[in-house]
């Protein structure tokens, strides 16, 4: 197919981008506080604007990949998040830099679920799991980039740019999927069907309505809106599953939610990030704000962690392919013991040379997790119903992780004698939710034994 050598290397580098700019900017944001002169809600915004608009097009962009091509919104979704990406860099204050980061998250929004639709059709089937577990690996060292990027830029404070360089340095990184996207294949829509507006709205309202008081509750102190917030979450989702059948262009194909692989493959995902990234948030956290360590040296700790996680996920494809789910179920599994011994150990400065090789197991699991989580649903998943778990499992990603630093931040918060109480505290919910993403993955693999004639 026309363009398909240069297809990986094109989308990677889009994925990279997108999760690369999540985690860079929460090491900036007290420098953004400072050099904006704003509060700490402002701040908070900026941080939860783009994982808003992220999250709320993600399902809709699917489907208008489907309708409209996957290369034309990989291309229009680039262009946007570009320009998000120039005007927080050139923001002159928070009002401006909180928009910015809406039209960021707009354009990763319409990217991520055509990145798996472009691998899934543009991709040799013999290729195609090396290619799913590459972009695992993607997702998980562009997570763990973020954190050592941004300490680095704020801490050396380049060309005197200071925060504004975490968002100019996504620029040029950007560019490469822009100039890349006329070289993708040209496939066209793969239906004729409408787009289902009435969907994309309930779900765009439910997600939206979900991620914004995680994102901003804890700050505020929980006020009337944020349960108010959730309430309308609630009703939109609702109705929106509950009428998902009867409506003529469902965005979601109904395929998707009888295929019990494509199910659990979600609900899996979804739970693993509510693990991940909180975990490396609050690993970053404690040791700046309890411990008083600077932006670079909180991001060289985590060092071993990030380089095990590459070494981890180039051996994920040979593992998943041995061990199945099971490669799953032993990667969650370390997280949690990675977990529940970094917790003891964090509070000294004896205790954290020997943390070192735990966040090394800790990393080498996590990269192994991400790699061989995509490859193992996606490649399972019926062929009807791929379109849209597209669209599900980075929806699955965006809102785990928005619940899951609420859930950590709560459990860290939790009155304690210390601070080394409270990371302990949120070291036990990590562990706990490790714990219970092993014992989803051993649902996968006995759902996967099933004869495909016998799934729901």
């Amino acid at each position: 197919m026309n363009g398909g050598r240069f297809l990986l290397p094109v989308v990677l580098s889009a994925t990279f981008v997108q999760l690369l700019n999540v985690t860079i900017a929460q090491i900036a944001a007290p420098a953004i506080q400072s050099g904006l002169g704003t509060g700490p809600g402002a701040v908070q915004l900026v941080l939860a604007g783009y994982t808003l608009a992220y999250a709320c097009l993600l399902i809709t962009a699917a489907r208008l990949g489907e309708r409209y091509s996957y290369r034309r919104l990989f291309l229009l979704g680039t262009a946007v998040f570009t320009v998000g990406s120039v005007a927080c860099a050139a923001a002159p204050g928070a009002g401006w830099l909180i928009a910015a980061r809406l039209v960021q998250g707009a354009g990763s929004g319409l990217v991520a679920p055509q990145v798996l639709s472009l691998i899934r059709t543009g991709v040799a089937p013999e290729r195609r799991p090396r290619a799913l577990a590459l972009y695992g690996a993607t997702m998980g060292v562009a997570s763990l980039a973020g954190p050592l990027v941004g300490g680095l830029l704020v801490g050396t404070d380049l060309f005197g740019l200071g925060w504004r360089a975490v968002f100019l340095v996504t620029v040029p990184v950007a560019a490469v999927p822009l100039a890349g996207a006329a070289l993708l294949p040209r496939t066209r829509g793969t239906d004729g069907q409408r787009v289902d507006w009435v969907g994309a709205a309930l779900a765009a309202t439910g997600f939206g309505a979900l991620v914004l008081p995680c994102a901003l509750g804890r700050e505020t102190g929980w006020p009337w809106w944020t349960w108010a917030s959730f309430a309308v979450a609630a009703a939109a989702l609702i109705c929106f599953a509950l009428t998902l059948q009867r409506r003529p262009n469902p965005l979601i194909h109904p395929s998707a939610l009888r295929d019990g692989i494509a199910r659990r493959g979600v609900l899996l995902v979804f739970v693993f990030n509510a693990g991940v990234p909180s975990f490396t948030y609050l690993l970053f956290l404690h040791l700046q704000t309890a411990l008083g360590y600077p932006a670079l040296s909180a991001a060289l700790v985590s060092a071993p962690f990030a380089a095990a996680a590459v070494l981890g996920s180039r051996a994920a494809p040979a593992l998943s392919r041995r061990l199945g789910p099971t490669a799953l179920t032993a990667a969650a599994l370390v997280l949690a013991g990675t977990a529940l011994a970094l917790a003891p150990l964090i509070g000294t400065e004896p205790g954290r040379r020997a943390a070192l090789p735990v966040l090394a197991a800790g990393g080498a699991a996590f990269g192994l997790f991400t790699a061989a989580v995509f490859v193992l649903v996606l490649a399972r998943v019926r062929s009807a119903a791929a379109g849209s778990v597209s669209g599900l499992l980075p929806t699955a990603q965006q809102l785990g992780g928005s619940i899951g630093v609420t859930a950590a931040g709560l459990a860290y918060l939790t009155p304690a004698d210390s601070a080394n109480a409270a990371f302990a505290h949120a070291m036990a919910y990590e562990a706990a939710i490790f714990v219970l993403t092993a014992l989803i993955a051993l649902r996968l693999r006995r759902t996967g034994s099933e004869p495909e004639q016998s799934r729901p």
